[in-house]
Order: structure tokens, then sequence, then C-alpha cells
């Protein structure tokens, strides 16, 4: 009989504790994890699922604008906010009952409140404590708040999924994907959007070309980007805020949301008690089997700052299973991970940026596309879809794709599969393009753009 009481005890029930936890129990082992809030995580809770149907929510005064020029009559409406709210936590609920479910038919127990280390085998939940061989640290990333006077004030996303009313005003610190999403969902809403950014352009780490295409189209949809600029301080008048700029100007505003960083949600685990080493940047170390430097404690997902993204988590967390009670010891691998930004219009990305890959391979070929989308030769809207390439010229193989545009996220879906099949540019050229479809012209890409590097 074993000394302890599980095989595997992870702390934190978001995408990947659920999933190792889950997949472990399959493997006949005993299981628990423990969650001080819902099981869920951030991506159920109070990231992707919230603020996608948030996102829905807001295409729709675009929608009704655009159909005018198929003509449906002109639609007068306006969003009613907590009726959005009321439905939006509703199926949250759902969502957290089906991972309850998901845990507890595959034999996982779970414990509620928050995990704190004593030791390499012992945990303390809620004044208990509860031994296991293996403990897996899943508990994620929180926004995170500069010291700037008045920042009380401010609101991140997490208060932002949830405001009792829609702020007719709204300020947006920030030039991440986060601000530069819920600048979108805000100003589709009726909201009126200033986001401001320390840098000279939104998105850093993006594509220069995507960036520039989307800071011209969150323009045209009325939202006033200031970049190069910081917030000094914030003051609470009374029925608004005053937001003192850095050269002294200042702006009026119903709301302030911060989405300036997230950092790995570690304070109160008994790290250090535990042994286990943290980076300068405040994320749990790892080798490249998710191992601490505590041999029986493990970790995946956003508290190991890796890449940030719930799908990774996912991958994570059963490799790292596997590792531990499989004959699998096959690494997640990280390139060619395709993400998105649900921006109005929405980004798909896969690959490398153009600067990254001037970087790594000098000499880069560079294919690129804009146009008005079929839809909008009638709707009127003024919006541009736009499409990049990056191929080595050596090999030909595609190392970068980029894409501004309606469906971009379900694009660059398939466009990494090739990608990760090692897809030359000629075999992008051989396929047959679905047309008319804005995904075709990934295939019919023939002129290189000229090389000023």
């Amino acid at each position: 009989m074993s000394q302890y009481d599980y095989d595997l005890l992870t702390i934190g029930a978001g995408s990947g504790g659920v999933r190792a936890s889950r997949m472990a129990a399959q493997k006949g082992k005993r299981v628990a994890v423990c969650e001080e809030d819902r099981v869920g995580g951030t991506c159920v809770l109070r990231g992707c699922v919230p603020k996608k149907l948030l996102v829905y929510a807001s295409e729709y005064s675009s929608a009704f604008e655009d159909s005018q020029g198929f003509g449906w009559s002109a639609v007068n409406s306006k969003i009613d906010w907590p009726q959005l709210i009321d439905t939006k936590n509703r199926e949250l609920t759902r969502l957290n009952g089906i991972y309850n479910n998901i845990l507890s038919s595959n034999g996982v127990e779970t414990i509620e409140g928050r995990g704190t280390l004593i030791d390499e085998h012992t945990v303390e939940v809620a004044g208990k404590r509860y031994t296991a061989e293996k403990i897996i640290i899943a508990v994620g990333g929180w926004p995170t708040l500069p010291d700037v006077p008045g920042i009380e004030h401010a609101i991140t996303s997490n208060e932002a999924l949830d405001l009792p009313e829609l702020p007719r005003r709204i300020v947006i610190v920030g030039g991440g994907y986060i601000a530069v999403e819920f600048a979108g969902i805000f100003a589709g809403m009726g909201s009126e959007v200033t986001e401001i950014i320390r840098a000279d352009r939104i998105l850093r780490g993006f594509d220069d070309d995507l960036r520039s295409e989307l800071e011209r189209e969150m323009t045209k949809r009325g939202i006033n980007i200031m970049g190069s600029t910081t917030v000094q301080c914030i003051t609470k008048k009374d029925n608004h805020y005053e937001i003192v700029l850095g050269d002294g100007e200042t702006i009026e505003t119903d709301a302030i949301m911060y989405a300036t960083g997230r950092k790995p949600k570690i304070n109160g685990l008994g790290l250090e008690q535990a042994g286990v080493e943290i980076s300068d940047k405040g994320a749990i170390k790892v080798d490249d089997n998710y191992k601490t430097s505590v041999d029986s404690i493990y970790a995946i997902g956003d508290v190991t700052d890796r890449v940030c993204l719930t799908p990774v988590a996912l991958a994570e967390g059963m490799a790292l299973v596997e590792h531990l009670f499989g004959a699998d010891n096959k690494a997640v691998d990280y390139d060619n991970i395709a993400s998105a930004v649900f921006s109005q219009p929405p980004l798909g990305v896969v690959g490398l940026t153009e600067a990254q890959a001037r970087e790594r391979y000098g000499k880069i070929d560079v294919y690129t596309s804009g146009f008005k989308a079929m839809k909008h030769t009638l709707s009127g809207r003024d919006e541009r879809t736009f499409m990049k390439l990056i191929v080595e010229p050596e090999s030909d193989k595609v190392i970068g794709a980029h894409m501004m545009g309606p469906d971009a996220a379900e694009i660059m879906q398939g466009i990494g599969i090739a990608m990760k099949c090692g897809a030359t540019k000629a075999q992008f050229d051989a396929t047959i393009g679905i047309h008319p479809s804005a995904a075709e012209e990934f295939v019919t890409m023939r002129e290189k753009r000229p090389d000023t590097e």
C-alpha cells in the first residue's frame, strides 16, 4: 500500500490541471485536484470563453449596419448589457458543471480551497493536509497593475467581464492582445474607447505589417489609439475619472481598464518552503519534462510563463502525465503554434514574424496580399483584409503566415497544420483554392515583395 494519500495531487483546476488530472486517473492513478475558485480556470471563467462571447455580441452592431447594403432595412437597436452579462454567466455555470463532471466521472477527487505546499509531498488545503507521490502546480496567471497614483480606481480584464453597466466612455491602458480585444468589444457595444499604449504601436511581438494594418482598421472603427503615451495619475471626480498623462494632458472617462500584463499566480503557494525555484520574472522554473527544482513537484501552463495559451497548457498536461505514468516521453513541440487575436477584424498567426525570420535566416522571401473582402463590396464598409507568407528560399519552406480579416483564426488553424508538416511554398502554390473565399489567397500569392532590406 502506498505511503501517500494520492499518486498525484494537482494544485489548480484550470484547463491544464483538469486535463492532467483526468488523464492520470484514466491510467488507474489515485488523483485529487484542489481549487480555490470554480473549476475551469482562466480560460473558462475569466478569459478565452467569456471574452469571445462578448466579442460575438459586439460584432452585431457592424452586422446590422452592413446588412443595409444587402437590402435589409435599418435596424435601430442597442445592447442590453445586463442581459448579456447574465446570459454569459449562465453559460459559464454550465461549463463549470461540465468540468466538474469530467473530474468526478473519471474518479478525480476535488478539494475546495487554495493549496499550499508544506514540503515536497504535502499540500495543505483549508487547514487539512494531503500527501501525494507527485504534485503538479497549474495555478495559471493573474492580471497585474502598475504602481500609479489612483490605480485603485482601475479595473482589469477580470472585472471588465462583469461590469454592472456598459460605460459610455472607457480608457484601456495597454497595447497587447487583451487590450486590443477589449477595445473592440467596448467599441462594438457603443462605448467611446481610448487606448493608451507606452509603445509606438499596438501588439508588440507580432509581425510589423499586421500591427500597422490592425491599428489602421481599429482607428476606422472609432477607437482612439494614443501611442508613446503614459499615465501619470488617476483621480476620482464626482461622476467620472480624470486621467493625467505623462505630457500633462488630461482625459475624462467613465471607466479605466488596465491590460498591461499578467504574472504567475504563485503568492501563498509555499514554494520557498518546499524548495521550488522561481525565475527573475516570478515564474516557476521547470526542465524539459516540467519538473521543478524539487524532484516530486512539477508545473505546467501559465505559471511557468513559457507560451501562455490554453491549448499549450493542455498539451503540457498530457505530455507530463505520459512522462510520469505512461510509456511516451515525447515533449511538446513549441514551434509553429498557431494563435489568434479576436480583435475586430481578427488576426491569425503561425510561425515567425518577418523580423524574426530575417534575424534567423538572413535572406527570406515575403509574399503579401491586401484586398477588400467580397462582403464589403456590397456592405460599403471601408475594411481591408491582409495576408502574408514568409518563405525560407533555400528550402522553400513556409516559415511564417499572418492574416488580418474575417475568419482569420479558422483559416490559420489549417495553415498551422500545413506548416507543422513542413509545407513548402511550391506545395501551397500547387493547392487548388476554394472560390470564392479569402482563404484561397494563401494558395494564389505568386509575386514576391521586392526585398528592401
